[in-house]
């Protein structure tokens, strides 16, 4: 058994678009766990909207959250390790949330703020919906109880492409900010992504990067794409993140995630 640890992203590659797993792909990492195989979802969410995929598969052990600012022990929902953002250095991208009107929301490990929760669009409460996500109204930073370790911007792609483009030109050098995703831009710790927290949890777990195999579709899983033995990227992914992988599978909608496990993973004998 080589891939002693599977990392797989959620989103436009776990997942179809429309949203859902295919009992076809359950049960193929279903059979490959039970060869004695780890898998993680590493992904933008949060635990609450992908630890329910580890449990529909039957899965236990971690999930690597908020694009690797938190991961999190899916039976105990303890912490094992999140990157802490301060408030005060988040002012300037806020700011410009506010004066642009962007959307926003701020993320602790367990619970998602947004700034007027009573008065959200219909559009925003169906994208929460679409996420399972219920957002609460953002308090003072002095009330929040939990540590800050994201901030999402959310809107519509040349929204965002223009958001991009004017944060790129700022000192970021605090913040890790990348696009997770056509309609949504992250800002973590410096050192928080996918494939540091991969890296982290790897090590805990006492397994080499040529042990760990990673499947993505997007620039934030671009750090564990080229962390892992061997990494591929769904065919619906940019040419960049293609770039960075060693092989290229079928889409999220031709369950590529199934057929690359099938391709590496699945042993003969339970084929």
């Amino acid at each position: 058994m080589r891939y002693k640890l599977i990392a797989l992203d959620v989103d436009g590659t776990l997942l179809n678009d429309d949203h859902e797993l295919t009992p076809g792909t359950a049960e193929t990492i279903k059979k490959i766990a039970e060869q004695g195989t780890e898998f993680v979802l590493c992904t933008g969410r949060a635990p609450g909207n992908s630890i329910p995929f580890m449990k529909q598969m039957g899965l236990s052990g971690y999930v690597i959250t908020h694009n690797g600012a938190a991961t999190v022990n899916i039976e105990t929902l303890e912490i094992v390790h999140e990157f802490e953002i301060s408030p005060l250095t988040l002012a300037p991208y806020l700011d410009y949330c506010r004066d642009n009107g962007v959307h926003f929301d701020v993320n602790t490990t367990f619970a998602l703020y947004v700034q007027g929760a009573a008065g959200l669009s219909q559009e925003a409460l169906d994208m929460y919906k679409q996420f399972m996500m219920v957002p609460k109204e953002l308090p003072r930073w002095a009330d929040l109880s939990e540590p800050i370790v994201k901030v999402t911007v959310s809107g519509h792609k040349d929204e965002l492409d223009k958001v991009y483009a004017d944060w790129s030109k700022w000192d970021n050098s605090e913040f890790n900010v990348l696009r997770s995703g056509d309609f949504f831009i992250d800002i973590t710790h410096k050192d928080s992504s996918k494939g540091a927290a991969l890296r982290k949890l790897a090590e805990k777990r006492g397994i080499s990067a040529e042990n760990v195999m990673a499947v993505g579709n997007y620039y934030n899983d671009i750090s564990m794409l080229t962390y892992a033995g061997l990494s591929i990227a769904m065919d619906n992914s940019p040419l960049e993140v293609k770039a960075a992988a060693k092989a290229v599978t079928a889409s999220n909608n031709e369950e590529g995630v199934k057929l690359a496990l099938e391709k590496y993973c699945l042993e003969e004998s339970v084929r």
